[in-house]
């Protein structure tokens, strides 16, 4: 059982007794322990990355972050900036646009001397009412979601692979969500919604189970080679990613008592992504979906999108494989060898 299961147990809301990311960095014992480690993370400009980046920065790792405009994010970072010139390192990257993440990574990989330990996948959008494509013409939320990090795992895949050493074993972390929950990925033909029904709590829900098949099916994939990967729902948190549902949808969401009741601090918020890339408990294992700072039991209600647990469809090896077929074959990739 988690140590933090007591406090998860009986959650009174933001801010409440429930870790922090900064929290995990002290129990872990991590602060300044990881320097000449190299994290990457996705979107860490607001919301939970921007703490995840917070708590990571602290363990003395040298970050990359990327970020959609380095102009806005060098404001927004500037005290995290300021007090680590050294080793914290932004690279623009648009996660609706398949060649800047091409970029990035280049970027990324030319920056590390090819040496990356950790790389945390947390960059996303939502409630994009009214079905839209990328540049690329994939459906925004699969393609920024699901494909742009597909692509930037591939991308660094090599280095995470030879940077593992059996004492540090390199991690892939997927920041999913409980809105899994209220889906299955559906055929191969269906992830742009060209037979319509187009709904995008549907569309986020599927590209947040798509991060979950993507772990599961990295750590098959990889795991014994020393590349271990993990999924986690970080929370209900009241963040930046719900700016297109536009207000008076998240007002409606925030009069429900009981989902008000489990909302969790930014801070709160990046625990679980925290854990998940630095936690001992996750050394050299992967393929589990975390939540509440602890590997996720059998839930109920499984169509509850705030429900607690994992599903039926959050283990499907079938599906897991199909997508990373699917996503090497979207992408003009080569297939695995």
């Amino acid at each position: 059982m988690s140590q933090y299961a007591s406090v998860h147990a009986n959650p009174q809301g933001a801010g409440d007794a429930r870790p922090t990311a900064a929290q995990i960095i002290r129990d872990e014992s991590l602060e300044g322990e990881l320097r000449g480690k190299v994290i990457v993370i996705t979107g860490a400009t607001s919301g939970i990355g921007l703490e995840t980046a917070r708590a990571l920065a602290t363990t003395g790792a040298n970050l990359f972050l990327t970020v959609r405009d380095t102009t806005k994010a060098e404001a927004t970072l500037g005290s995290l900036l300021d007090s680590n010139p050294s080793r914290i390192s932004l690279v623009e990257m648009d996660n609706g646009s398949l060649s800047s993440v091409r970029a990035a990574a280049a970027i990324i990989l030319e920056k590390s001397n090819r040496q990356i330990n950790i790389l945390v996948n947390n960059a996303g959008v939502m409630g994009l009412e009214k079905l839209t494509f990328t540049v690329d013409g994939h459906e925004v939320h699969f393609a920024t979601n699901h494909l742009s990090h597909f692509l930037l795992f591939k991308l660094l895949q090599s280095a995470l692979l030879s940077s593992s050493t059996p004492a540090f074993q390199s991690r892939v972390v997927m920041v999913a969500s409980s809105a899994h929950r209220a889906c299955t990925l559906g055929a191969s033909d269906e992830y742009n919604f060209p037979k319509g029904g187009y709904n995008h709590g549907i569309a986020y829900a599927k590209s947040k189970l798509a991060n979950v098949y993507m772990a599961n099916e990295l750590e098959r994939r990889y795991g014994d080679k020393g590349l271990h990967a993990t999924s986690l729902h970080p929370g209900a948190i009241n963040s930046n990613i719900s700016r297109n549902l536009g207000p008076e949808a998240v007002e409606q969401i925030l009069s429900n008592e009981a989902v008000v009741k489990i909302l969790k601090s930014p801070e709160q918020g990046a625990a679980t992504t925290v854990l998940a890339a630095i936690g001992s408990a996750w050394e050299g294992t992967g393929g589990k979906y975390l939540e509440d700072c602890a590997e996720a039991s059998r839930g109920v209600d499984d169509h509850n999108v705030f429900g607690t647990g994992y599903v039926l469809q959050t283990y499907d090896p079938e599906a897991e494989h199909r997508l990373w077929e699917d996503s090497l074959k979207i992408l003009g990739l080569e297939p695995d060898a």
